[in-house]
């Protein structure tokens, strides 16, 4: 545990829960093989394409629509619907099959458990602060074992940006009727969760590395206040 600003006292810690929670890439993996083995059984002219089509088209679609970046389950269904008409079928067709195929996605997205030992970590947490989620994903966080843990988990839409906007933390502030300042966000992202955070006026935890590779650089625009290298090291707060 490395501390570059001295915390001061807070109240609630919210958590990213993508890679800082659980190791998110296998189940994106995972989630990304179900739907695409769906596309190809009920949508029998999907089989011409594959993954690296479906990337293309939603880069694609996200250079002409940047704001979706902001909505990943709209950014999915749209993406669906485009690929449906490309491959040759009618709007209704690839609406019915898109609201489908993400259906299918957000199912397998969320088709697994939190570990014990965390779950273990935010329950003693949980005897102490606060506990709540501010992620850029789509995770159902009641389905993988953290909806007695966490008060509400917030995810961008619905006119809520991603992070590093601050929006989602100043929601976070107004539903746990705290002051910013008595939030400590954790999270393994430098620029969403980092900067993040400290541009809304929270205090920061720097999960470096979450479950993916450790970042070299500190954040460029804002300090954390700790740096850990486990989510476990969060056991010193308690």
């Amino acid at each position: 545990m490395k501390i570059y600003i001295r915390p001061q006292p807070f109240e609630a810690i919210s958590f990213d829960l993508d890679d800082n929670l659980y190791d998110n890439r296998p189940i994106i993996i995972a989630a990304e093989k179900a739907l695409q083995q769906f596309l190809h059984q009920h949508y029998s002219k999907a089989t011409a394409w594959q993954f690296d089509d479906w990337r293309a088209l939603k880069s694609r679609m996200l250079s002409r629509s940047p704001e979706l970046r902001h909505d990943t389950s709209k950014a999915r269904l749209q993406m669906l619907e485009l690929g449906l008409i490309e491959l040759g079928y009618d709007t209704e067709t690839a609406k019915v099959g898109a609201k489908a195929g993400l259906e299918n996605f957000v199912l397998h997205r969320s088709n697994f458990k939190v570990s014990a030992e965390v779950l273990e970590l935010l329950a003693q947490l949980k005897q102490k602060y606060r506990l709540v989620g501010i992620t850029n994903g789509n995770v159902d966080y009641q389905r993988i074992g953290l909806g007695e843990l966490l008060e509400f988990v917030l995810h961008p839409g619905i006119g809520y940006p991603q992070k590093p906007a601050v929006d989602m933390f100043e929601l976070a502030a107004s539903k746990l009727a705290l002051p910013l300042d008595k939030i400590l966000h954790v999270g393994d992202s430098a620029k969403s969760d980092v900067d993040g955070a400290r541009g809304a006026g929270c205090q920061a935890v720097w999960l470096n590395p979450g479950f993916g590779v450790a970042q070299k650089s500190l954040p460029k625009q804002q300090l954390p206040h700790i740096e850990i290298s486990s989510i476990m090291q969060l056991r010193r707060l308690v």
